[in-house]
């Protein structure tokens, strides 16, 4: 199991804080989390400029490389997410690094679809042939990802398009997705799936809750960082400034709000969380 970070918001926003000097900073999760786990098997940070998500990865643990520092230090973007890794389905690898990238879209995951091996066939043939020459590693997550998008190009919302896709639509699409997948997997193993995701495209974001821990927050104006003690957002941007973000758990003192199990967080273009359940 691993841990994950999403964020998105108004304006571009410094994340050097929150990746690497909060309390519970994402570097201090990659050495131990709040289960007292190791997430040392890769880290990657995606962050969006130009509508395009740029990916920064490496097979190695967060809290013991540079390159994390340095990366997470630099960014400033209104999309972001970020993930550091605890390997279980595929090995150590670049290729089997989170977050996923295609296009403009972003994928993150904690969790296992257990029963991948028997499943895999099948979701292999349920995904659109240009997407799946797009898979380099080796884990259930890339798949899911790109079974998800083929899920999305078929419902009219395609991954090569340059038409934007709605959040509602891309909600819906989701959840009928990890529904399937649970039951499918449920069906196969004697292991329930773990199925919290955070996906992206920059304008819409999404994360859900299902058998893994979650947590969410909505800041509304600029205030300045209670660890830097400075605001991470420019001056010319901070008039009406919202953001919300998701997280596996706490990673500072703000008011953090449990997602609720077996439920997906939307956030669409009002910059607000807006909670779907899973179940019908």
């Amino acid at each position: 199991m691993c841990r994950l970070y999403g964020f998105h918001a108004s304006a571009p926003t410094r994340v050097e804080c929150t990746l690497l000097r909060a309390q519970n900073a994402l570097v201090a999760q990659s050495r131990a989390d709040e289960r007292g786990l190791a997430n040392a098997d890769g880290w990657g940070i995606v962050f969006y400029d130009g509508g395009f998500p740029h990916a920064r990865k490496r097979e190695m643990a967060a809290f013991e490389d540079p390159t994390f520092v340095e990366t997470a230090s630099g960014v400033s973007a209104a999309t972001v997410v970020a993930h550091v890794r605890r390997a279980t389905v595929g090995g150590v690898s670049y290729f089997n690094t989170h977050p996923f990238t295609y296009g403009r879209w972003t994928f993150a995951h904690n969790g296992t679809l257990s029963g991948f091996r028997r499943l895999e066939p099948q979701l292999r043939r349920e995904v659109v042939p240009r997407l799946l020459a797009a898979r380099l590693g080796s884990t259930d997550s890339e798949l899911i990802f790109l079974w998800l998008l083929s899920r999305l190009a078929k419902a009219g919302c395609d991954p090569d398009g340059d038409d934007r896709c709605d959040v509602d639509s891309v909600t819906t699409e989701l959840i009928r997705g990890l529904r399937l997948l649970a039951a499918r997997s449920e069906a196969r193993a004697a292991e329930p799936a773990r199925l919290n995701v955070v996906l992206t495209d920059g304008d819409v974001l999404l994360a859900s809750r299902w058998r893994n821990s979650l947590r969410w927050l909505e800041r509304r104006g600029v205030y300045d960082c209670e660890v830097c003690g400075q605001p991470h957002v420019a001056a010319e941007h901070r008039d009406g400034y919202r953001a919300v973000v998701v997280a596996s758990e706490p990673i500072s003192d703000e008011p953090w709000q449990v997602v609720p199990e077996g439920s997906v967080l939307a956030v669409g273009a009002d910059l607000r969380g807006h909670i779907r359940p899973l179940a019908d």
